[in-house]
């Protein structure tokens, strides 16, 4: 097929949405959304793939990236259609838990104050817990991984808390910290700690003695040997304990704030569940998603500039 024409398939994926949204009515079984919100999420994004689809011509990468997530691209625009002749049109599924896409889409337009809250709150609950864990779990695991008499302290320690979901922790959490948040930043702190360690000593354990002989031979101190040698030589272990603890991190987040914080997503989730606005549930499961995307790549992109040299071993 031609790749111009390939490049063509989302706008006809995005069309075929737009007309069967216009010429089906709405089931009346479905309360009325204030406004067309799933056609002008389709009209956005037909204006922000257009411009791609223009900006390929000029450059060859984005051309030949644009050709090879067209077909992905037209495949969502479809499975989004049929979602929406299931909710909207037909109303097939129960509509107090299955709201149509008018009102989904509509809940970013008229709930985005308090999203943008939800977004700050757990922003700033996810930094602290993921600093405390990730710098606990990379000096952790450095001290396993270089030191035999802590790996044979530590490491039972370890593989006896590590694999306990973090979230199980929350009773006696609750009763040792004070507040509530303080105790939600420990869990997402423990559910980061135990993947970077178990990574960040497994990568240490695994460089080849011949490297801190060298080093040794050189003159290199015990410091030199740990940050000059040992920590560069398993930073892909490091990078991959970083991948998983930001997956496990944004689990245990969703979960913590349900102990009791006043904002953030997982208290959206919880709060708009519980008044039965369903809508509102599916938006913030989006915004999560969306959100926890947007941040692994962002760990891969800077694992692809600091590991030169296994740029796409592990893809995202």
């Amino acid at each position: 097929m031609n790749k111009t024409l390939i490049k063509t398939l989302p706008f006809a994926g995005l069309a075929l949405g737009a007309v069967t949204d216009l010429v089906i009515p709405d089931s009346e079984l479905q309360p009325p959304a204030d406004h067309p919100y799933f056609l002008y999420f389709l009209g956005l994004l037909a204006v922000v793939y257009g411009i791609l689809f223009i900006a390929s011509f000029i450059s060859a990468k984005l051309d030949e990236r644009i050709s090879y997530k067209a077909p992905l691209i037209a495949g969502t625009a479809v499975l989004i259609t049929v979602i929406n002749l299931i909710t909207s049109k037909y109303a097939l599924l129960p509509v107090l838990f299955f709201p149509c896409l008018d009102r989904v889409f509509g809940v970013f337009v008229t709930d985005y104050e308090l999203l943008i809250q939800c977004i700050l709150a757990s922003g700033q609950l996810l930094l602290r817990g993921f600093l405390a864990g990730g710098i606990l779990g990379f000096l952790t695991g450095i001290l396993i991984g270089f030191n035999k008499k802590a790996s044979y302290w530590i490491s039972p320690f370890m593989k006896f808390v590590g694999p306990i979901p973090p979230t199980s922790w929350s009773p006696l959490v609750l009763s040792l910290f004070t507040t509530t948040y303080s105790a939600s930043v420990f869990m997402v702190a423990l559910a980061v700690w135990f993947p970077i360690t178990l990574m960040t000593s497994s990568g240490i354990q695994n460089v080849n003695n011949s490297y801190f002989e060298v080093a040794s031979t050189l003159g290199s101190g015990k410091l030199n040997r740990i940050f000059k040698v040992a920590v560069p030589a398993a930073m892909p272990s490091i990078f991959l304990g970083i991948f998983y603890a930001t997956c496990s991190a944004f689990v245990t987040l969703v979960t913590a704030e349900l102990l009791g914080a006043d904002a953030g997503l997982g208290w959206y989730l919880n709060w708009e569940k519980s008044m039965m606005l369903y809508a509102n549930v599916y938006a913030g499961l989006i915004l999560i998603a969306v959100i926890c995307t947007m941040v692994i790549t962002l760990v891969f992109k800077i694992k692809d500039q600091v590991l030169v040299w296994q740029r796409g071993v592990i893809k995202w």
